[in-house]
């Protein structure tokens, strides 16, 4: 038989089951009924589509700005925790609406990138820039050499729900840093000397805004960060006639490619001499193999997700560009005379 005192406290239990919020689960034992964010960042703005996130990525910025562009407050994170799966950012702010701004990767060993310092309830939105950090030469021109992986992201209008639970809002990030590859090699197979070139690109890209598009720039002048010269034997129908292929390389990045603007991205070679080898707009280029599978792609979206480029020139006995042809990642192009 139940006692009077098991009555009651069935009936007191009850009671207060009844009392509680419908969106607090009673099988939530610890009776948490929080409101929670998270940030989920995802990198899949590239030619594979998949998000590479947590091989790509190695710190994350979040800042919050509130309906009118005013700044609200930021969250950082790094290291191995961005590599866990199903890795997201918590963040702690009022429910309302607000905009986001990711800045990924500008924490980096190189400092090659730089973001102002903001002022909660004083800056604004457009003064969240980025700025690739320049040195200036013997002739004041403006220099960069490597520089490290950049992400970007802008949600504009995101509202944050004050309904009790864990809610995530998803940053999808766009890579800015392109490294671009040149190779030189000779028709004839005679051994090329990479110190006997110079290589640069030239663009006014060094500043984006928080929306990342590009803002006045001065002109930068990208040299590389690596170079080297080499020769593989060749060989392929096992006879003991071998043929030997020298080639000069040159390896640089550069900051985010942009079709649509006043001024065009100049990739050029030099000699020791300090004539032209080569002199080509690299984005022009770049779009001449964005090919039948990537057609539905504007020109803008494959740029942005297209973040390496390897170009092969052939030269002649004269150490000149043979123009007739080109291979961009591995897909040759034969040019006609039609100018770019």
């Amino acid at each position: 038989m139940q006692t009077l005192t098991g009555i009651l406290k069935r009936v007191a239990i009850g009671v207060l089951v009844g009392l509680m919020p419908a969106s607090c689960s009673i099988m939530d034992y610890e009776g948490d009924c929080s409101v929670n964010y998270r940030a989920r960042f995802r990198y899949d703005m590239h030619l594979h589509y998949s998000d590479a996130f947590a091989h790509e990525v190695e710190s994350v910025t979040l800042y919050a700005f509130d309906e009118s562009g005013k700044f609200v407050r930021q969250f950082t994170d790094s290291g191995e925790a961005l590599q866990q799966e199903g890795y997201a950012l918590p963040f702690e702010l009022p429910a309302g609406t607000y905009q986001f701004v990711a800045w990924c990767g500008v924490e980096n060993e190189l400092q090659s990138h730089d973001v102002p310092t903001l002022t909660p309830g004083v800056s604004t939105v457009e003064e969240l820039t980025c700025t690739i950090n320049r040195e200036y030469d013997e002739n004041r021109q403006a220099t960069v050499e490597e520089i490290a992986p950049v992400f970007h992201a802008f949600v504009p209008d995101c509202t944050l729900s004050d309904e009790p639970g864990t809610h995530d809002i998803d940053i999808p990030l766009t890579k800015d840093t392109k490294t671009v590859r040149i190779v030189l090699q000779h028709l004839s197979g005679e051994p090329i000397d990479v110190n006997q070139f110079s290589f640069q690109i030239t663009d006014e890209n060094g500043l984006m805004a928080h929306d990342n598009t590009l803002l006045d720039d001065e002109l930068l002048h990208y040299q590389p960060y690596y170079t080297t010269s080499g020769t593989a034997d060749m060989n392929p129908d096992g006879s003991r006639a071998t043929t030997a292929i020298s080639t000069a390389l040159a390896e640089l990045t550069v900051g985010r490619l942009v079709k649509d603007k006043d001024t065009r991205t100049i990739l050029s070679v030099s000699n020791s001499q300090g004539e032209t080898v080569l002199s080509i707009p690299l984005i022009d280029y770049a779009l001449l193999i964005k090919g039948y599978y990537n057609q539905d792609l504007s020109d803008q979206e494959y740029l942005d997700r297209q973040d390496e480029y390897n170009l092969t020139f052939f030269l002649d006995e004269n150490n000149h560009w043979i123009s007739s042809s080109i291979i961009i990642n591995s897909w040759r192009v034969v040019l006609s005379e039609t100018e770019l």
